[in-house]
């Protein structure tokens, strides 16, 4: 499937927006730069998945809780309480997007280097199971 020239904005303004996040947490809680991250992240979203899309993700019933978090830390990052506003909107992002971990584990354990580097005795068992879901049998 081919993106469309709006998708492929989207997705340039989502990495754009998870760098400026990484580079805000790495700078001590830069509020701005946390900001400009959150703002470029919700943007690129909207254009990836449609306007009408995304305000049905982000209202969804059982998704309630998660926008809300989510909102509300980035409300506290906006008024430069950067530390508390970050952990309340990654609480949101769990429970928004926990759902997408274990399609994004089977995806990458396909990959070569990384699918070899998961498959290690200590993190496989004890972290990639766990985020995959996957269950082992008792017998």
């Amino acid at each position: 499937m081919w993106l469309s020239d709006a998708q492929k904005i989207g997705v340039a303004l989502t990495t754009f927006g998870t760098l400026f996040m990484f580079l805000g947490v790495m700078l001590f809680f830069d509020a701005a730069l946390l900001a400009l991250g959150n703002m470029l992240f919700l943007s690129g979203l909207t254009l990836i998945i449609g306007p009408q899309k995304t305000f049905y993700f982000f209202a969804r019933k059982q998704k309630l809780r998660g926008t809300a978090c989510f909102i509300g830390g980035i409300l506290l990052v906006f008024m430069k309480y950067s530390f508390i506003g970050m952990i309340v909107e990654i609480f949101g992002f769990l429970n928004l997007f926990g759902d997408f971990f274990p399609v994004v584990v089977t995806f990458l354990r396909q990959v070569p280097f990384i699918g070899n580097l998961l498959s290690l005795p200590y993190i496989r068992p004890q972290i990639v199971d766990r985020i995959a879901g996957s269950r082992t049998s008792a017998v």
